[in-house]
């Protein structure tokens, strides 16, 4: 695994199901979303290899519960001294006190539902601070926290209004385009968060699963939705 540069403050994180993005502002790092259990040593190798140092790493934000986001959050943060946040309502379910919410799935995401229970199930991980809608998150210039509903109870998106970056977790994916993503818990509710995120009209576009969207990005993600 190596740190693929997006824009020089944002690299892209690739554990083949599932990715993280690394967010550099001048004294810290920020990690959004952590991949898999047991991949922490991987990652931190792939930020020294970026020419960045692991032991900058102040926060941790998780877009959603599931265990190709979370795994490795706890090993990181406890390695490094850095902060877990994540959504209230997805807390219980990350720290291990209630289980995984079950999504709503269409036939033919049956298949890919299963080959994502190949990755190792997450540890109970610890969230340090719990995140609501509109809470700015200390990094990036003003990253803002959007509450986005549908994929689990607790899925956020992160918005970094001044750089036109969005983080979307898995509300949206950009696999073979910009598309709706998969998995959802209530599939209408999802979509609506998705029309909510393209009001915010991004210029980049970090998805939880798919390739980085730099070029007409906005205008892609408004055809999704449309």
């Amino acid at each position: 695994m190596e740190a693929l540069r997006i824009t020089p403050r944002l690299h892209l994180l690739d554990f083949s199901i599932g990715q993280a993005y690394l967010w550099r502002d001048e004294e810290e790092l920020t990690l959004i979303d952590a991949g898999w259990a047991g991949t922490a040593t991987g990652t931190a190798t792939a930020i020294r290899a970026a020419g960045l140092d692991p032991d900058r790493l102040r926060r941790i934000v998780l877009t959603h519960c599931h265990r190709d986001h979370v795994g490795a959050a706890r090993e990181l943060a406890d390695r490094y001294g850095a902060e877990i946040l994540a959504h209230r309502l997805d807390a219980p379910v990350i720290r291990g006190e209630a289980p995984v919410p079950e999504p709503d799935l269409l036939e033919w995401e049956l298949p890919l539902f299963e080959h994502g229970l190949t990755v190792p199930e997450a540890p109970p991980t610890r969230v340090d601070r719990e995140v609501e809608d509109g809470e700015e998150l200390g990094f990036g210039d003003g990253a803002v926290v959007v509450h986005t509903p549908g994929h689990t109870p607790g899925s956020i998106a992160v918005h970094l209004p001044r750089h036109g970056v969005l983080f979307t977790g898995d509300t949206v994916a950009s696999v073979q385009g910009v598309t709706f993503g998969v998995f959802h818990v209530d599939r209408a509710l999802a979509m609506d968060s998705m029309r909510a995120l393209a009001k915010l009209a991004p210029s980049v576009l970090c998805c939880g699963h798919g390739a980085p969207v730099t070029q007409d990005t906005a205008a892609r993600l408004a055809a999704a939705v449309a």
